[in-house]
């Protein structure tokens, strides 16, 4: 039996697969540890300087396998803990994760599927696949966090309209609204990713977690404590050996040689 998470290291991208393709990625209980689990183990790795998500098939996620979440469930208490304890860890997990994380969604992702999607610093996205948050045409709200990454991300009166129709969003929509930041057609779309994610790979990374983290931390604070905190930021990088190295390579003409550290 294929694990329903495959793993690969390449040079210093991670790549995460969600790999149940006969179940178009639906995470199971399963999936969903596996998933937390690399995660963690991806901030704590050195060698992985960036995080790549994809789906195995012609699907990115389906969403919730909710036969195989649901085992055991029987309580109004057991459906809100299906969710809090289980499947937000994910969410919950990204948001402490400072290294870039980047979604190739190769396929339709729908529901909770966009949501973990949503998670992402960015996306990519296959001219083939269609996206939708879904969730209205059951009756139900956005369960995984897509009220709260989709209105950052293409604003609020983008995200009503798509949260209260559910409709499918194409390729070309997606990258007009800024849901993703760039198309590929699917056979290269994955390879197309990892050019991308290796640039950020070969970049000073202290600088490039830090400018994650400060991202994130100035959309809660006013702009005076936000550059009061980059003043503390830029103290100490400006001590790293990889900014050393930035500035000679800029007096000097050429290509800067980062030491990843």
């Amino acid at each position: 039996m294929n694990e329903p998470l495959h793993i690969e290291l390449h040079e210093h991208i991670q790549l995460i697969t969600l790999n149940r393709p006969e179940k178009k990625n639906a995470f199971s209980s399963e999936m969903i540890t596996q998933w937390v689990d690399a995660l963690e183990t991806a901030q704590r790795d050195d060698r992985v300087h960036v995080i790549v998500v994809t789906g195995n098939g012609d699907a990115f996620c389906s969403g919730g396998d909710m036969q195989d979440l649901q085992k055991g469930r029987e309580t109004r208490l057991d459906a809100k803990n299906m969710l809090w304890e289980d499947i937000h860890r994910v969410a919950f997990t990204m948001n402490r994760i400072d290294k870039p994380v980047i979604a190739a969604i190769n396929g339709a992702a729908v529901g909770a599927g966009l949501d973990m999607a949503l998670m992402a610093d960015f996306r990519t996205m296959a001219l083939e696949a269609k996206v939708s948050e879904g969730y209205v045409k059951v009756g139900l709200i956005p369960g995984d966090g897509g009220a709260y990454f989709l209105p950052r991300i293409v604003g609020q009166a983008k995200a009503l309209e798509l949260l209260w129709t559910g409709r499918a969003v194409d390729a070309t929509e997606a990258l007009e609204i800024g849901l993703v930041n760039h198309t590929f057609p699917r056979e290269s779309l994955l390879e197309e990713t990892l050019v991308i994610a290796k640039q950020i790979a070969d970049g000073p990374q202290v600088a490039i977690r830090m400018m994650k983290r400060a991202a994130r931390q100035s959309e809660k604070l006013d702009l005076e404590t936000s550059l009061d905190l980059i003043s503390s930021h830029m103290s100490i990088i400006t001590a790293t050996e990889d900014h050393k190295e930035g500035v000679q390579a800029f007096l000097d003409k050429r290509k800067p040689a980062f030491v990843n550290r």
